[in-house]
């Protein structure tokens, strides 16, 4: 993406929303106002309005003679058979003689899934997993075999797998306002799990984040659409490249629709947007993915206003979606995501299958979701021809992907695939947000005595955030990293080992023999729910981890430039941390190449600058406590989309208002 201005694009924006509010007008002025309450889907369900949907032209179209083929496997396939595509287990609880003998379509690995449950599984390990499980898809009694695919949350690199080098977040990503960026980190991403023997990521993740409170806010590249349609449409396109190549991989538009706008940020909530606002703000970003030929769409947990759970909606998941936007390749659920639905279980959803999911993500109980869905066939609850518009999308996904002609034993390249941490280290560059800067105390000399505090300072653990090696990434320690470096090295590696001192308490150091202190702080890691900051409590970085403000207490007003490095998921409330301190950086969650942070903090070894920030805020940051959301009621932010000092273009922040501490927010 080229550097827009946070002017130009939020007029962009408007001009999109207001064709949008206009285009809405008509429709929504004949039907009563909506309820603030999900309704059931079957009472919504209406296509008079579809037009205020676009339609989308994806770069991928049909080919009719593998549309006569897919019709032909899909007429030889029994009932179990069909269903047995449309299933996706987790690899825990499937083996692969299961995979032979249900005609299983696809597995995923989970957040917390490797091989032979195994922490820590070694790339041999996944070779031969993948290998075996693709094998057994090949050996069923079909008479035409149909390969598997295995998907994996590959969302920041293929975080889960020992060794691979982990990017920044996309909240990160979306700083660095970089397409270019982020669809290298694509390239690199199809690379490090086709080398797995996977082919297939759950990402780009394209909410719109409106509340910060939402734990998976740091999944998200922006809070305006703008940034998260350009930066998906990069990402999908990087991912897949050329479909069927040996360096492609199938991307996941998700979740879809409105999980980045749920009422106080709730993970699985209920997002009360107009649909005029989910065309315009969380539409946005697949308009972008499907117009550069995502493949594959997963339904969202939330609820909508208007048409209820999504994993229920028909009305967006098959009359917007895949009639309206043209949407040809398969929807797959979210893990047990059709529970979600009322009257559905984990093991069964005829209203989810019937709304338009087409895979269904049934880690563990798949085996009952097989035999009830065919009996909810016969019985005529779902209607035979969605299962066979079911099959025939998840068919023609695999074709277009090259599986049906592959090897099951075709891996592409080895363990160095994994690795692309020069990418990594400039993307952590380019994501680094400079807020504060007073009296230009960075950049910092070589060679300057640097003491180092702070919780976060020496913890990829803590850098890379959830999704790394398992779900939480709580689990994690440094030496469960095969590759990548502290903030902590990279500072040494920049003052040089001898001139560096880490009291990560700051309770032994003597700050007044240094030059300048770097204080290191932040989150600790989590994903989804787990990291829902739920109301009344309020986004105080130092309410949430008080060790964090009594460590810059230590060392501030020794007469010593102190710089703060906040680790975090999502902008907090900060006000108290920046007064203590000279400087002060967004540095997000950078993942496994910490150097890039001190390649930016130090001058080169000539005095020069040697890398100027170049992030500037993809998310408004909280002038209060409280501040989670942006909406005229909310106030102005603190520093707006677009903010961002350089070191070419200095700015005097002075001190911050500090409201006094409070426990909650009121209502």
């Amino acid at each position: 993406m080229s550097k827009t201005p946070a002017v130009a694009r939020n007029l962009l924006f408007h001009a999109i929303a207001g064709l949008v509010l206009a285009g809405c007008t008509a429709a929504t002025t004949k039907r009563a106002p909506v309820a603030s309450t999900p309704k059931k889907v079957d009472a919504i369900r209406n296509t008079e309005d579809l037009a205020d949907w676009p339609q989308l032209t994806s770069p991928i179209k049909q080919d009719p003679a593998m549309e006569a083929r897919i019709r032909e496997i899909v007429k030889g396939m029994t009932i179990e058979q069909k269903i047995g595509q449309m299933t996706q287990a987790d690899i825990r609880k499937i083996t692969p003689d299961e995979v032979r003998r249900f005609y299983i379509g696809s597995v995923l690995n989970g957040g917390n899934t490797q091989p032979d449950n195994t922490r820590g599984a070694s790339f041999a390990q996944w070779r031969a997993a993948t290998r075996k499980y693709h094998d057994a898809a090949l050996a069923t009694d079909m008479a035409v075999k149909i390969p598997l695919i295995w998907g994996t949350d590959a969302v920041h690199g293929h975080g889960i797998a020992s060794g691979a080098t982990v990017f920044p977040h996309n909240m990160g990503l979306g700083a660095t306002h970089d397409a270019a960026l982020v669809r290298e980190i694509g390239v690199a991403t199809a690379k490090q799990v086709r080398a797995t023997g996977i082919d297939w990521v759950f990402a780009p993740t394209l909410a719109v984040v409106q509340n910060t409170r939402w734990g998976r806010s740091y999944e998200s590249f922006s809070s305006d659409p703008v940034i998260v349609r350009e930066l998906g449409a990069a990402y999908v396109e990087g991912l897949q490249g050329r479909l069927g190549s040996d360096a492609s991989a199938l991307a996941t538009a998700k979740h879809f629709i409105g999980d980045g706008g749920t009422d106080r940020g709730k993970d699985r909530g209920v997002n009360l947007s107009s649909r005029a606002d989910l065309i315009a703000v969380h539409a946005q970003g697949y308009f972008g993915a499907l117009e550069a030929g995502a493949q594959t769409v997963m339904a969202s947990y939330n609820s909508t206003r208007e048409f209820g759970k999504m994993h229920g909606a028909g009305y967006l998941l098959t009359d917007v979606l895949k009639k309206r936007m043209g949407f040809d390749g398969f929807v797959v659920s979210d893990w047990n995501g059709i529970a979600e639905v009322t009257g559905c279980e984990r093991d069964n959803c005829a209203a989810a299958i019937n709304a338009g999911i087409d895979m269904v993500m049934v880690p563990e109980k798949w085996e009952k979701f097989i035999k009830k869905t065919a009996r909810q066939v016969r019985l005529g609850e779902i209607p035979l021809d969605r299962i066979d518009d079911a099959v025939t999308r998840i068919l023609r996904v695999k074709m277009r992907a090259g599986l049906f002609e592959r090897k099951p034993d075709a891996v592409v390249g080895d363990a160095r695939n994994l690795q692309a941490r020069d990418l990594a280290r400039r993307a952590v560059r380019e994501s680094l947000v400079l807020l504060k800067n007073d009296g230009a105390v960075l950049p910092l000399r070589r060679g300057a005595k640097i003491l180092i505090v702070g919780k976060s300072a020496n913890s990829l653990r803590n850098q890379s955030g959830g999704w790394t090696l398992n779900w939480q990434g709580m689990k994690n320690h440094n030496a469960d990293f095969l590759t990548g470096d502290t903030i902590l090295a990279g500072i040494r590696d920049a003052a040089g080992d001898a001139n560096v001192v880490f009291d990560k308490t700051a309770a032994e150091a003597n700050v007044d023999a240094f030059d300048a202190v770097v204080a290191v702080i932040g989150e600790l890691p989590y994903a989804e729910m787990k990291g829902d900051i739920l109301f009344p409590d309020t986004l105080a970085e130092s309410r949430l981890f008080p060790e964090d403000l009594q460590v810059l207490h230590k060392v501030a007003g020794h007469g010593k430039p102190v710089i703060t490095v906040l680790v975090s998921g999502r902008p907090l409330y900060a006000n108290d941390l920046i007064n203590l301190s000279n400087a002060f950086v967004a540095a997000w969650l950078p993942g496994t190449e910490g150097k890039g942070v001190a390649d930016v903090l130090f001058r080169d070894a000539h005095g020069a600058i040697a890398h100027d920030f170049r992030g500037t805020l993809a998310f408004q940051w909280p002038q209060s406590p409280c501040q989670a959301s942006f909406t005229k009621e909310d106030g102005e932010p603190l520093f707006a989309l677009g903010y961002g000092v350089k070191y070419t273009n200095p700015r005097h922040l002075g001190l911050l208002d500090t409201p006094p501490a409070s426990n909650g927010c009121a209502k």
